[in-house]
């Protein structure tokens, strides 16, 4: 799923990160493909985050800790829940933390409502692991 490029050249980015060690370095992710949340959780831990990984929108919508959440990475198709109406139930419950959503069914409808949502980042599946990166570090506080 991620390159090998993709690792080296945001090595040092990595190194900085697990250096600096910020008390909020946890991602919540959202996605009903267990392979994508082994692979994600992996890389993430490779640039110094923890995550908390959820198989559907159901387990997620029982989440009460977002202390040390940097953001949620949500996929977009969780069945039948859409990680958009997700974000808007957490909207809604007056919880701000950025999203990134993330895809495999790309489309400009899709786009626009995630972007109307009011996204950190939308990304389509398969992504590079700078294309994750870059947004989790502008979200890090």
């Amino acid at each position: 799923m991620f390159s090998h490029s993709d690792k080296r050249a945001l090595a040092p980015l990595a190194k900085g990160r697990i250096l600096s060690k910020k008390k909020k370095n946890v991602v919540l992710v959202v996605d009903d493909d267990a392979a994508m949340l082994r692979s994600v959780a992996r890389l993430l831990r490779q640039f110094g985050y923890d995550s908390l990984l959820f198989s559907s929108a159901e387990a997620f919508a029982d989440h009460r800790d977002f202390d040390e959440a940097v953001c949620v990475l949500l996929d977009i198709n969780l069945g039948n829940v859409s990680g958009i109406e997700l974000r808007r139930s957490l909207n809604a419950a007056g919880n701000s933390i950025p999203v990134i959503y993330m895809t495999g069914n790309d489309g400009a409808s899709v786009r626009e409502a995630a972007d109307q949502s009011g996204c950190l980042a939308y990304l389509t599946k398969p992504f590079s692991a700078k294309s994750l990166i870059e947004p989790l570090e502008r979200a890090a506080p």
